[in-house]
C-alpha cells in the first residue's frame, strides 16, 4: 500500500477515537498500519524518538502517550492480550515527524497533524479571548473572507453593486429566517449607515461567517453561473446553517442579543489594531 492515491486525510480520521469525555486520540498499534509498519518493534523505535522529542519540548510525555492494553482475537475463539499506546494528536504529530521520510504515507500524516495541530492550537487560544475580543477576531475574518465572496459573486455573473446587494440580502435571509438587511437593521434598532455586522455578538458573527465562507465554496465548487443561481445558492446556504442551529438547540440568529457596544468602538479602544478597511454589509 505505498502508492499515495490510497491514502488521504480520511484515513487518519477513520483511525481516530473519542473518549467519554470528549478527547480524540489515537492508537499506535492503528497508526503503524496506517504509516505501513508491519513490525511491531520497529514502530517502537520510531515511538521513543517520539517520546524524547516530547521530554525535550517541556511537555508531560504521559499526557501525549498512555500505555494501555488490549484483548485481541487469536482464534479458536480464544484471545490474548497485546500492549498499545493512547496517543495525543500531539504525539502523532512527533511519531510523523520521527517516521520513514521516503514512505508517500507520511508524508500526508505529516501534513494532515501539523494542520490538526496549529488548527486545535489556534482554537485554544481562541477560547481563552473574552467576549469582546472574539467578536473583534470573527469580525476580522468576515471582512477578508467577503472579499473572496464578493470575487466568487462577481465570477458567477452578480456584476454591479446592486446586484451584489440583492446577493448579500439573499444570504441573511436565508439564514435570518426571512428578514433581509433592512429588517435586521430595524430589528437591531440600527441606523441606516451602520452595518449590522458591526453590531453583532461573537455566537451571531460565528454563524455569519460560516455562512459567508461557505456560500463562497460552493458558488466555487458547483462553478455555479448566473446571478438568479447565485441569489438561490447564497440563500440555501444561510437556511442551512440556520436548520443546523436550530437541530442542535441553539438560538435563532434574529434572537440573539445586540451588544451594547459596536465593533468601531472596540477597534477605536485598541489603537494597535488595523482599521478602516473597506467592506460590504
Amino acid at each position: 500500500m505505498s502508492d499515495i492515491k490510497k491514502y488521504s486525510e480520511k484515513t487518519f480520521e477513520e483511525i481516530k477515537h473519542v473518549n467519554e469525555f470528549g478527547n480524540e486520540y489515537w492508537l499506535a498499534r492503528d497508526l503503524a498500519l496506517v504509516l505501513e509498519y508491519s513490525q511491531w518493534r520497529n514502530f517502537l523505535g520510531v515511538v521513543e524518538k517520539a517520546v524524547e522529542a516530547c521530554a525535550n519540548s517541556g511537555f508531560n510525555v504521559d499526557d501525549h502517550f498512555a500505555d494501555v492494553s488490549k484483548m485481541v482475537d487469536i482464534g479458536s475463539n480464544t484471545q490474548r492480550e497485546i500492549e498499545d499506546i493512547e496517543l495525543s494528536r500531539y504525539a502523532c504529530y512527533l511519531i510523523v515527524q520521527n517516521a520513514d521520510p521516503r514512505k508517500k504515507v507520511v508524508a500526508l500524516g505529516q501534513t494532515y497533524f501539523a494542520v490538526q495541530t496549529r488548527r486545535q492550537e489556534l482554537q485554544d487560544e481562541f477560547n481563552k479571548l473574552d467576549e469582546n475580543a472574539k467578536r473583534l477576531a470573527i469580525r476580522e475574518e468576515i471582512r477578508e473572507h467577503n472579499k473572496s465572496l464578493a470575487e466568487a459573486a462577481q465570477m458567477a455573473g452578480v456584476e454591479t453593486p446592486k446586484e451584489y446587494a440583492v446577493f448579500q440580502n439573499k444570504g441573511y435571509q436565508g439564514l435570518y429566517g426571512g428578514l433581509g438587511v433592512k429588517e435586521i437593521h430595524t430589528r437591531k434598532g440600527l441606523k441606516r449607515s451602520q452595518k449590522i455586522l458591526d453590531h453583532m455578538g461573537s455566537t451571531e458573527l460565528a454563524a455569519n461567517l460560516f455562512r459567508a465562507t461557505q456560500t463562497d465554496e460552493k458558488i466555487r465548487r458547483d462553478k455555479v453561473k448566473g446571478k438568479e443561481k447565485a441569489n438561490r445558492t447564497h440563500y440555501v446556504v444561510g437556511k442551512t446553517v440556520r436548520d443546523t442551529i436550530k437541530k442542535l438547540g441553539g438560538t435563532m440568529p434574529e434572537d440573539l442579543p445586540t451588544p451594547d457596544e459596536s465593533i468601531r468602538q472596540l477597534e477605536n479602544k485598541e489603537p494597535k489594531r488595523l482599521t478602516g478597511k473597506s467592506e460590504t454589509k
